[in-house]
This record gives structure tokens, C-alpha cells and sequence, in this order.
């Protein structure tokens, strides 16, 4: 069992993003100091939702200030990035960092990005598996070429050879019984995000079991949960001070999605979402924390959770969420967990 943190750069109000984003990466040392095993850092472009417009590059900031904690994506938009130079990014992060680095990547949505970078609604809507494939070939091998549709081209050598083996970790973000097919067939373990419920989360990964026995698809290293962890005296205090800084990052977060064809789009409420979130995770005292953590381990058998830390709301709150959870979360979690075999 992996525990890590789960960070976006959020911008809260009228908070600086560029402190936001330097913020994030405090947490990381931050998180390594706490005892935490991983951090991972979300993707996103032209909104304050998250304000880190390319998780590798974070990752590389982060791997280089740190000498320990394992640093990831969650995700890498496969629709926006070329899956070649991604492959060559995470071949060399591989390196460099001796294995610390994990490659997550998705579909991403049918947003402007997709026009931005020339890629098209068809990488979103046709195209995503040809790109996954494509990724895992030029990690996998010396050489790769492009046999697809979309991404024809001759055979190049790549380098530098990966120190992983068979590849650096890879997991595909997981929304839907479709991906979690294509993830199982690939043999990936996929990630969930922090919208769905236990319930919702467990549905999923018997529709990837299930696959996985069809195609005879040897086990995953394991699947990730997401939630979001804030810690106080109380569960009612926790919950409240979510209720607080919660939507003043979602409302115009949520509203910077924006359809790359103007196609019709209802945005969550920023209210009905803080609540649903408040509902749904480990927020409130430790022991509270303990308990839904384990309870949602112990229902979705997930290998790794991820904790958003920064609902509070300020740079403050998302460092001390860090340590409450390192020193006061974390080790009865270990504790708890079962020995192998």
C-alpha cells in the first residue's frame, strides 16, 4: 500500500498563481519530510482550476529537489501531447531520478487544448488508443515508428534507454467501463478520480477485472484512488472549513472548461460538488481520516491512495495538512496494513 499527495496548483479567489504553483511545489518536500511514499501533480491548461500546465516538467522540478519520494502525473493529456516526445520525457525522468518517477496519462476532455495545440477533436474522440499504444512501444523498445492512422512516420532510435524494466510505471486515468477495458487489455492499472464514490470506484475495477480475464492480462502493479484529505479537531470543523474555501477555487475553476467546438456543456455546481467532496473523503479529525481511509481501501482494494491536500484553501493549511497527515494519519495506516502473503 502507497500513500501519497494529490496536487493541482489550485488558485483560490484572487490568489497569485505563480504562488499557487510554487506552493505545490513546497508540498513536495514538504510531503517527503511528512513520510509520505509519492506525489502527483494533475494537468491543466488556460483556467485556474490547476494552474501547472505540464506535470512532467513539475515532475522534473520536484524529482531534482528531492531524493526519495516517488513524483507522478496524474495526468498527462494524451490527446494534447505527442506521444513520442512524452515517452522520450519519461525515459529520461526514469534516469535521471533512478526509477523515481510514474507516468500517468489519460484522454483528457473535448476541450480548447485540443485546438491550442493542433491536435484535433479526432486525438480525443478516435484516436486516444493509437497514442496510448504508440507511448507504450517507445518506452518499451531502442527504436519505434508510427503505423497508425493518425501519426504515421519512419523508424528513429530512441534514447536514453529506460532503467525501469519493461518500462517505467504507466497508469491510465479510468472514468469509464470502456477505458478501464483498454487499460486492462494493456495491462495498466488505472486511476480513479475523487468524484466517484467507493461504490463507483469498485464497479470499475470489476469491469477491469473482468477484462483482464478475458484477454489473460497478467495483474497490474495495482490501481490508484483519489480523494481529498483535510484535517482539524473536529469532522464538523474539517467539513466546515471546506464548505469555506472549497467553491471559491471551483467556481471559476469549473467554468474554464471550455468545448473546443462550442458544443453545449453544463458546468458542476461549485457548491453541490464541494459538498458532494466533503461527503465523500477522509476530512476531519485523524481518527475520522483513519477510519475512511481504511474503509475505502478495505471496499475498492485499491495499492495506492492519493490525498488532494490543498482544500484548505492557503499555502498554511495545505503544509500543515501535509504534516497532521504524515505524523498523525499515516503511521496507524501502517500499522494496519496486513502482512504479505
Amino acid at each position: 500500500m502507497e500513500f501519497g499527495i494529490f496536487l493541482l496548483g489550485a488558485v483560490f479567489g484572487d490568489d497569485d498563481p505563480g504562488a499557487a504553483l510554487q506552493t505545490a511545489a513546497d508540498a513536495v518536500r514538504c510531503a517527503e519530510d511528512a513520510g509520505f511514499d509519492e506525489a502527483w501533480i494533475a494537468e491543466h491548461h488556460f483556467m485556474s482550476y490547476g494552474t501547472c500546465p505540464s506535470a512532467i516538467t513539475f515532475a522534473g522540478h520536484a524529482l531534482g529537489a528531492t531524493s526519495r519520494i516517488t513524483v507522478g502525473t496524474a495526468v498527462s493529456v494524451l490527446s494534447t501531447a505527442h506521444p513520442v516526445a512524452l515517452a522520450e520525457q519519461t525515459r529520461m525522468l526514469d534516469r535521471l531520478s533512478g526509477g523515481r518517477f510514474a507516468l500517468g496519462v489519460g484522454r483528457g476532455g473535448p476541450w480548447v487544448d485540443l485546438e491550442v495545440f493542433g491536435t484535433g477533436i479526432d486525438a480525443y474522440e478516435h484516436h486516444f488508443t493509437e497514442r496510448l499504444d504508440l507511448l507504450l512501444a517507445s518506452l518499451t523498445g531502442d527504436r519505434v515508428h508510427g503505423n497508425g492512422p493518425s501519426l504515421p512516420f519512419r523508424e528513429v532510435p530512441l534514447t536514453p534507454p529506460v532503467l525501469t524494466r519493461p518500462h517505467p510505471p504507466v497508469t491510465l486515468a479510468c472514468t469509464s467501463e470502456e477505458t478501464a477495458t483498454l487499460a486492462a487489455a494493456r495491462g495498466l492499472p488505472i486511476l480513479l478520480g475523487m468524484h466517484a464514490t467507493d461504490e463507483e470506484k469498485t464497479r470499475t475495477i470489476a469491469a477491469y477485472d473482468r477484462a483482464a480475464a478475458r484477454t489473460g492480462s497478467a495483474p497490474p502493479a495495482g490501481h490508484t484512488s483519489t480523494v481529498v484529505a483535510h484535517v482539524a479537531a473536529d469532522r464538523a470543523s474539517a467539513v466546515d472549513e471546506l464548505r469555506s474555501s472549497l467553491p471559491h477555487w471551483l467556481a471559476p475553476g469549473l467554468a474554464g472548461y471550455i468545448p473546443v467546438d462550442d458544443r453545449p456543456r453544463r458546468p458542476r455546481d461549485p457548491v453541490a460538488y464541494a459538498e458532494l467532496l466533503c461527503d465523500l473523503h477522509p476530512i476531519g479529525d485523524p481518527a475520522y481520516c483513519i477510519d475512511r481511509l481504511r474503509t475505502g481501501i478495505a471496499t475498492t482494494g485499491v495499492d495506492r491512495v492519493l490525498m488532494l491536500v490543498e482544500g484548505g484553501g492557503s499555502r498554511a493549511s495545505t503544509l500543515a495538512t501535509i504534516e497532521r497527515l504524515g505524523a498523525e494519519v499515516l503511521p496507524v495506516l501502517r500499522e494496519s496494513r496486513p502482512n504479505p502473503g
